[in-house]
């Protein structure tokens, strides 16, 4: 894949994956045939800003932890009005980092 191609990716989604992983992605990206670039374009990486709203305002009801698929937590969450409002605050802190290792995680399953 040729380095334009990287560097675009890179600028349009860079904000949705770990900082500290930006240099591993853009590795991944250059060995990459164009077959499995067009999947990696056509994944639905979720925005941490929305997944923090989301949080803030629904966050007791399990709703950013359903998006992340993390059914489980989720479940919990609700059942628990998260976790009497103490598990809903803590995760106004972790649910954008949660959201940028989802979506590394989803884009190395595709790109190995």
């Amino acid at each position: 894949m040729e380095q334009a191609r990287v560097d675009m990716f890179i600028a349009s989604m860079g904000n949705r994956f770990p900082a500290e992983k930006l240099m591993l992605i853009s590795d991944q990206l250059k060995k990459l045939s164009d077959d499995k670039l067009i999947i990696i374009q056509s994944i639905d990486y979720k925005d941490p800003v929305l997944l923090l709203v989301l949080s803030i305002f629904i966050g007791g009801l399990g709703v950013d932890r359903f998006m992340l698929e993390e059914v489980g937590l989720g479940v919990g969450k609700l059942l628990t009005c998260g976790g009497l409002g103490i598990w809903t605050i803590i995760d106004w802190f972790l649910i954008m980092g949660a959201t940028r290792e989802h979506n590394f995680q989803r884009f190395m399953r595709v790109a190995i």
